[in-house]
């Protein structure tokens, strides 16, 4: 009984030992120098400070011990400048003018893979656009060319729809999940069910549903969904009396 209890603790001292984040963190953006940054995290609706380090030449570092793996930004003062995971190990975070990366752990690798390819996507989409103006000036007929870019533009968004749906469905029970998930729905002007939601929420386990964050945009968006409803009916029995 000695001989395992000792053993029992060193376990444990290597368990809690083990779990703790170490963000190494480089800035060629020239603002930052002597700035403070910090890693906050959304709790109940307000922003809790988690850690803190001042940009020095460039540079910056953080570590500290973990309890759970966690979704924080990274602030100077009160702008945001990007997400990040915080779990165990080592985690590098690059900022310049063009680009903002975290990488060196699971999370954050999957996380910023994402961002890099739903980026390229945005672009080819946007890209549509100057494409008609070329097709316009080249002298191409006006309605092929809305064909052919609406036949381009739908199956681009739906490229991009399947993409964001797979890496959320296959992130259900992680952090990345509910986070890019929130990241969807704050592009919306108010909360709603589009079928994209829908899509996601129908093969959603009960651990994705009844995260919090989840959890009170589905409950808000129905209620808006019947209040749309509603109004759509008045308009309709309002239009039939006339």
């Amino acid at each position: 009984m000695n001989k395992v209890l000792p053993f029992l603790l060193l376990l444990f001292v290597f368990t809690s030992c083990g779990r703790k984040y170490k963000i190494e963190g480089s800035s060629s953006v020239t603002s930052l120098d002597g700035k403070m940054l910090f890693l906050r995290v959304l709790q109940n609706g307000e922003w809790v400070d988690v850690d803190s380090a001042e940009v020095i030449h460039g540079l910056f570092s953080m570590k500290g011990g973990l309890d759970s793996v966690t979704m924080v930004t990274l602030f100077m003062d009160d702008e945001s400048i990007m997400p990040l995971v915080l779990e165990s190990g080592n985690i590098e975070i690059a900022i310049s003018n063009t680009e903002l990366t975290a990488k060196g752990t699971s999370l954050n690798n999957a996380l910023y893979e994402f961002i890099d390819k739903k980026n390229s996507m945005d672009v080819q989409i946007e890209e549509l656009q100057r494409k008609e103006a070329r097709m316009v000036m080249d002298g191409y007929d006006l309605d092929d060319i809305h064909r052919q870019l609406n036949r381009e533009g739908d199956s681009l968004v739906q490229n991009m729809n399947s993409y964001v749906k797979k890496f959320i469905s296959d992130n259900y029970e992680t952090v990345l999940g509910p986070s890019v998930f929130m990241m969807l729905c704050s592009s919306l002007p108010y909360p709603v069910m589009t079928p994209q939601i829908e899509d996601i929420m129908k093969d959603a386990p009960y651990s994705f549903k009844s995260n919090k964050m989840v959890k009170e945009f589905t409950t808000k968006a129905k209620e808006n969904m019947q209040l749309i409803e509603e109004h759509r009916r008045m308009e309709q029995n309002a239009a039939m009396n006339h």
